[in-house]
């Protein structure tokens, strides 16, 4: 059965609160932080790319120069139709079984505007045509960038879409003096994740502790225990900051 810690993101400290639980494998979902907690799995594993390592590959340089003709525009996080209308179509054609697929445009627009920190809607449009292409909502960390939810043209596989924004926000990162980018969960053995881990400086938060991914089998999802500590264990090594109010 799936299990999740969670928290309430609110208030003065709601982005101190993400800061510090984000670099402990923990992921937003508009006003809430949650990382999965499951009694006998400890296959999903919060996955982000050190910068300061990465290097392209020959693969990643073609996607790069694909993708050329898009132009990037970061804005507040405000929902518009034709991000709608994107999302709809990426639905339908990768995850129209999913959670998300029922999603209308009140609840769309509650999932990119709801947020208690910094966060941006990184737009990539098509140069030649003006026609939106590709959407990220992307959070602002004292330490990174998190891609909290992407999507973009189905039809355009070729140009893979996906892996260039992962780059793209790698770049904006190096501009900006961030060191990390948040990518979400990854787990071993999973095809649907398996892009992943073809960037190089890639880091799992496993065993309390961010950890180099030099080879995906050294996390292969059967070496995983059967079991994970107790919930109160997990709760009891959390670090919290100081969310004490500031003295006038």
């Amino acid at each position: 059965m799936e299990r999740k810690l969670f928290t309430a993101l609110q208030g003065d400290t709601a982005e101190k609160l993400n800061d510090a639980l984000s670099k402990q494998g923990f992921r937003r979902s508009q006003n809430v932080l949650y990382r999965p907690s499951c009694t006998e799995c400890s296959a999903c594993m919060s996955a982000r790319i050190a910068v300061r390592n990465f290097t392209p590959s020959k693969s990643q340089k073609r996607i790069l120069r694909r993708n050329a003709h898009l132009d990037r525009r970061a804005t507040s996080p405000w929902a518009t139709d034709e991000q709608f209308d994107l999302f709809r179509d990426y639905l339908g054609d990768r995850h129209a079984e999913g959670g998300m697929a029922d999603m209308d445009v009140f609840e769309f627009a509650a999932m990119i505007e709801e947020t208690p920190i910094r966060s941006r809607v990184v737009e990539y449009t098509n140069r030649e045509t003006g026609d939106l292409t590709a959407v990220c909502l992307t959070d602002v960390l004292d330490d990174g960038l998190s891609m909290v939810y992407s999507f973009y043209e189905p039809d355009l596989q070729k140009q893979s879409l996906g892996t260039y924004m992962i780059l793209d926000h790698i770049e904006i990162a190096r501009e900006a003096g961030l060191p990390y980018v948040y990518l979400g969960y990854w787990v071993p053995g999973s095809p649907k994740m398996g892009y992943k881990a073809k960037f190089s400086g890639l880091e799992v938060y496993a065993d309390g502790a961010w950890q180099t991914l030099d080879d995906p089998e050294d996390f292969n999802a059967e070496k995983h225990p059967l079991s994970t500590d107790p919930i109160a264990e997990q709760v009891a090594n959390i670090s919290l900051p100081d969310l004490s109010p500031r003295r006038p």
